[in-house]
């Protein structure tokens, strides 16, 4: 089985969508994002899977400029992630179809892990 990665994007859009959600709302997609996850997870394919915090730090150049970011107002912002095994990358994308962030126009990039030797 190989491993890989899906890469969870959202807009400025459904990011703001998030943010104005009330705390039921809230929780509703907790939920469907617990029973996405938790639909992975028995079957045996789930690696991991975590949200990010919106602020971090970036790193560019040679010189390894350090700058705050990333910013909402960007075209997307990586939200999270989930790793998972499966027998090839058309059982990864249909595991992908079902994830919650289709309902907040966000999206999901599904991408094998390298193996290196």
């Amino acid at each position: 089985m190989d491993k890989y990665m899906m890469i969870f994007r959202n807009t400025p859009t459904s990011e703001e969508a998030y943010q104005s959600m009330s705390p039921e709302d809230m929780q509703a997609s907790l939920d469907q994002w617990g029973a996405w996850i938790g639909g992975i997870a028995a079957q045996g394919k789930l690696i991991g899977s975590d949200a990010l915090e919106q602020q971090g730090k970036i790193l560019t150049g040679s010189k390894k400029a350090i700058t705050d970011g990333p910013y909402v107002e960007s075209k997307e912002l990586v939200s999270g992630y989930l790793l998972m095994q499966a027998e090839n990358e058309a059982e990864a994308v249909e595991a992908a179809k079902g994830c919650p962030i289709f309902d907040m126009e966000g999206s999901v990039e599904v991408r094998k892990l390298m193996v290196f030797n």
